[in-house]
């Protein structure tokens, strides 16, 4: 009965709703994925630490469902009617490009690159290890997505929220990269 209730209060809105909280969902899921991959590809846990590798799968498959009930729920969407190609090709829906296009690329790029992880043996892990790496490129793009198209965008508690999950990713993500730096090179035999 609380169902029918909220549905019918919601009514035209429900599809656009669901969109918008699976994508702050993605968002948050993905932020917090990206930064217990970057602690544990930059060795910020000591050796015989928590091993992070299931808690990162868990939030990246969880991103990835996010991302997919975002893209499906917009087809309902009573104000934009979006097709089927306006939500899975960039530039084809004309709808506040370059954002939805930027959003659209991000999408795929995180569903592929964490798909990536279970064909790491055919890729082979080395190829892998570079090819994930892109992961925060793609991030980076959900990101934008999220600040430039996002109907929330502009509001207190989503850039608060959005900064509580990012901001820690962004510091690891930039330590990883100063890490990297400073690494000495190893010697050519």
């Amino acid at each position: 009965m609380l169902a029918l209730l909220a549905a019918t209060a919601t009514g035209p809105h429900l599809f656009w709703i669901t969109s918008r909280a699976a994508g702050i969902a993605a968002l948050l899921l993905s932020s917090a994925a990206v930064g217990v991959g970057v602690t544990m590809g930059g060795r910020f846990v000591k050796k015989g630490g928590p091993d992070f590798r299931v808690t990162h799968e868990a939030l990246s498959l969880a991103t990835m469902v996010a991302i997919v009930v975002h893209a499906v729920s917009l087809l309902g969407d009573s104000f934009l009617h979006p097709s089927v190609t306006d939500v899975t090709v960039p530039f084809a829906s004309g709808y506040k490009e370059p954002w939805m296009a930027i959003g659209i690329v991000s999408g795929w790029s995180m569903i592929a690159l964490g798909l990536s992880y279970y064909f790491r043996a055919r890729i082979g892990v080395a190829r892998w290890k570079v090819l994930h790496r892109f992961t925060a490129l793609a991030w980076v793009l959900g990101l934008a997505h999220s600040l430039g198209e996002g109907t929330d965008a502009g509001t207190s508690w989503f850039l608060i929220s959005v900064g509580l999950v990012t901001i820690p990713a962004l510091a690891l993500g930039l330590g990883r990269l100063i890490q990297a730096g400073n690494a000495t090179p190893r010697p050519v035999a």
